[in-house]
């Protein structure tokens, strides 16, 4: 479904993003992961369309979208949301998320009643005529996935979801993750919580320093010690490997 060709990112003398090649099969949710400041989240920004590439491809579908600005992949299907959630404080939970509706109909009765069916199947019927503004850390994140999903996406690009979440927020969240995957909707997601990567994924790619070190099974993919190293470095891979352990991301 989704094919980055030999993706490449400067920033003045910094290499982000370095001759980086991965596939998202149609059906899967597909993980992102790597040490801060591995390049994940400005892959994710040229993938959609939020960077332009210094080199390389993007195809969705089998077409080149490379050069195509976000908001008409979004129109072909491809919708990512963000680490850092900004509704729009102004409007009610149910307005926000009408608000990714509106790309599919420009009917204002359509639209909201696409937001409550969306909002409830998120979990935030009981909230959907409160400010957005008013929302908890835990209630953000599930409107900016409600807001992607209103688009209805066949491709969603998660830009670590559950950051900021407690334990048993992100217990709950999962099976709502995967439930999305279910409907026929594929997830390529950037995800730091190991738990939610091995608990997901079917496949794993690993950056570091912009550069692709490692691909596969999450259980596989975790105990390279390539990944081991980008982590914990060197000294601390080597232990750990010795003790047949894995690092948490």
């Amino acid at each position: 479904m989704l094919e980055i060709d030999r993706l490449s990112k400067r920033f003045s003398g910094l290499v982000a993003v370095d001759d980086v090649s991965m596939r998202v099969s149609e059906g899967s949710i597909t993980g992102l992961i790597g040490p801060n400041g591995a390049g994940k989240t400005t892959l994710f920004a040229m993938t959609s369309g939020f960077l332009p590439v210094d080199a390389g491809n993007v195809r969705f579908e089998g077409a080149t979208v490379t050069s195509m600005p976000p908001h008409d992949r979004t129109r072909l299907g491809m919708v990512r949301t963000f680490q850092i959630v900004q509704p729009f404080a102004g409007l009610s939970v149910r307005e926000n998320i009408a608000v990714g509706a509106y790309l599919r109909t420009p009917d204002r009765v359509d639209a909201l009643a696409e937001a409550e069916t969306v909002g409830n199947r998120l979990g935030l019927g009981p909230m959907l005529d409160l400010a957005a503004s008013s929302l908890t850390v835990a209630g953000r994140k599930r409107l900016e996935l409600a807001r992607a999903l209103a688009t209805r996406p066949r491709l969603l690009l998660l830009d670590e979801v559950l950051a900021g979440l407690n334990p048993t927020e992100i217990r709950d969240i999962l099976p709502v993750i995967r439930s999305i995957r279910d409907d026929g909707v594929t997830i390529f997601m950037i995800e730091h919580i190991m738990q939610a990567v091995m608990n997901l994924c079917e496949t794993v790619y690993v950056l570091n320093e912009g550069k692709l070190i490692a691909e596969g099974a999450p259980a596989i993919v975790c105990s390279e010690r390539p990944v081991i190293e980008a982590y914990l470095g060197q000294g601390a891979a080597a232990r750990l490997q010795a003790e047949g352990g894995q690092p948490h991301a």
